[in-house]
């Protein structure tokens, strides 16, 4: 951004696994360094590939890996969609007033297993369901547009209802489209 005088910020999502990798903290080092206006979101669902963090990180507070580098950071409840807004626009902000890079540490959770090949054996399933019932991000969005009067039962299955129809048409239009052609591989690959 710097370098083509444009004033945007780049946000840079990985997650708790690839925290731990020294590349990191090397981007973390240059981005201080060269003040640049990146946001860090480091997504922690706790288990990385399949390791919960507390067997391989020996910080497990992912907000304060950029300390070192004196790169701010926050600890965020990633699956409280209104918490999320306010802390990535509040580090937005301070980014783009000049501040350098930020870190956001977003705690999350996933239902299922890191691809498809992972069965998540690594937890139970009484866990899982009990992230669904108290913590869904999407549960605890509707209960907030509900409560705050935002909108009405009504208008949410509406709501609803015309994204369940535009995931179907999104699915079935790429359902039937044909392979790219392969003279397409490296479009739009900068580097």
């Amino acid at each position: 951004m710097q370098q083509h005088k444009k004033a945007g910020v780049v946000i840079c999502f990985f997650g708790d696994g690839a925290a731990n990798q020294g590349q990191v903290y090397e981007c973390f080092n240059m981005a201080q360094l060269w003040r640049l206006p990146i946001l860090y979101v480091i997504e922690n669902n706790r288990y990385a590939m399949g390791t919960p963090v507390m067997r391989a990180s020996a910080v497990t507070d992912f907000s304060r890996r950029g300390t070192a580098f004196d790169v701010p950071g926050e600890r965020v409840d990633g699956m409280d969609v209104v918490a999320v807004h306010a802390a990535a626009g509040a580090a937005l902000a301070a980014i783009r007033a000049g501040g350098g890079p930020r870190i956001l540490e977003m705690q999350t959770y996933r239902y299922r297993g890191h691809s498809m090949a992972d069965p998540a054996k690594y937890r139970s399933a009484e866990e899982v369901q009990k992230m669904r019932e108290t913590q869904d991000p999407i549960d605890q969005l509707r209960a907030h547009l509900l409560r705050d009067g935002h909108v009405d039962e009504a208008e949410l299955k509406s709501l609803e209802a015309h994204v369940r129809a535009k995931v179907s048409e999104a699915a079935e239009y790429a359902a039937h489209q044909p392979e790219p052609d392969a003279a397409e591989l490296e479009t739009d690959v900068l580097a």
